[in-house]
């Protein structure tokens, strides 16, 4: 049995053979002779025939379980949320080497102290829950996912930011100085199809069905493609940005694909020069959710055409509601059959 160091934990380590398997395991000490007795008990254990109890957890680092969830799950997932862990992971790995519940409190702690919002640091959190959560279902590494004792921060999902009329006349008249014109039809298009940033950036005229007035979005975020029908509008831009082209719906001036740095930069560009303040490209496809509710369509109906995983995603929007639903009651007033009296 032998004790060594390694150089991704401050502890000593000890390694043992039973029954021709190989163990690790960390006594998370840096403490020598603590160290030395931790090995003894384990020798005893596996004397005593109790060498089972020993933690499957210890024969594997929290770095090791983060390279197999980066090379194993992340890669399954959309190209954004897979970009969004690479971000993640290193703020994690920043605070944590070997994670307790303790640690992991603290970490969020110290991120938030950072400047960090509620949202990404929740983010982040989720995203070490997963690994945990295959570490534990899936791989049979760990005993318990210590991120199940910890709460996420609260967070504000209450959407009350949409454009007005009046703030997409002033902003579609000024986006049409960006990347070459595109900026105009591509808000318009994202106002009249609820679609991401990166679905619409990715679109290819061979997605688009005109025969059916509808789209085929395939870089989904869930990665399950969805149809959008497309309203007139879609149907009337796009028939006439189709003229001679091909690849990219949306393309620079070479027909390659717009990149979503220019794209987000000529947005703000243009809400700066429109005079809109508070308001987010993603905020296109909330305004497209909000008409929509507004105008009296179901959420079950708008959660399907904004392609959320769970049709509960759309309740955000259900603050909307009341006001479309005024007709149905005002339908009692026409079957009334004993009216109020009025007083004189």
């Amino acid at each position: 049995m032998g004790l060594y160091k390694r150089k991704d934990s401050p502890f000593w380590w000890v390694s043992f053979t039973v029954d021709g398997k190989y163990y690790r395991m960390c006594t998370k000490t840096k403490d020598k002779r603590l160290a030395e007795a931790i090995r003894g008990k384990i020798m005893t254990k596996i004397i005593e025939k109790k060498w089972f109890d020993i933690d499957p957890a210890s024969e594997h680092t929290f770095g090791e379980m983060m390279d197999r969830f980066m090379t194993e799950h992340a890669p399954r997932r959309a190209k954004s949320t897979e970009k969004r862990y690479t971000c993640a992971l290193k703020h994690l790995t920043r605070y944590l080497n070997e994670v307790t519940p303790d640690q992991i409190s603290t970490y969020m702690h110290n991120r938030k102290n950072e400047g960090a919002s509620n949202a990404t640091i929740n983010r982040e959190f989720a995203m070490l829950s997963k690994a945990f959560n295959l570490a534990f279902k899936e791989w049979e590494w760990v005993k318990e996912n210590p991120c199940s004792r910890i709460q996420k921060f609260q967070e504000n999902n209450l959407i009350d930011r949409w454009l007005t009329v009046e703030e997409e006349k002033a902003l579609l008249e000024h986006a049409k100085d960006y990347l070459n014109g595109n900026l105009k039809d591509i808000i318009i298009f994202a106002l009249n199809t609820g679609m991401r940033e990166g679905e619409i950036i990715n679109l290819k005229w061979e997605d688009v069905d005109f025969d059916r007035h509808a789209i085929v979005v395939k870089n989904t975020k869930t990665r399950v493609p969805r149809t959008v029908p497309a309203n007139n509008t879609v149907i009337e831009l796009l028939s006439r940005r189709r003229q001679g082209r091909g690849g990219y719906v949306f393309s620079t001036s070479r027909g390659t694909k717009i990149g979503a740095r220019n794209l987000l930069r000529s947005f703000y560009g243009a809400l700066k020069k429109a005079g809109i303040t508070s308001f987010r490209f993603h905020d296109l496809r909330h305004t497209f959710a909000t008409r929509l509710v507004q105008g009296g369509v179901d959420l079950y109906t708008v959660s399907k055409l904004l392609g959320h995983s769970q049709v509960t995603t759309a309740q955000r929007y259900a603050h909307h509601s009341p006001e479309s639903l005024r007709p149905s009651v005002l339908m009692l007033d026409d079957i009334r059959t004993v009216r109020p009296e009025r007083t004189e």
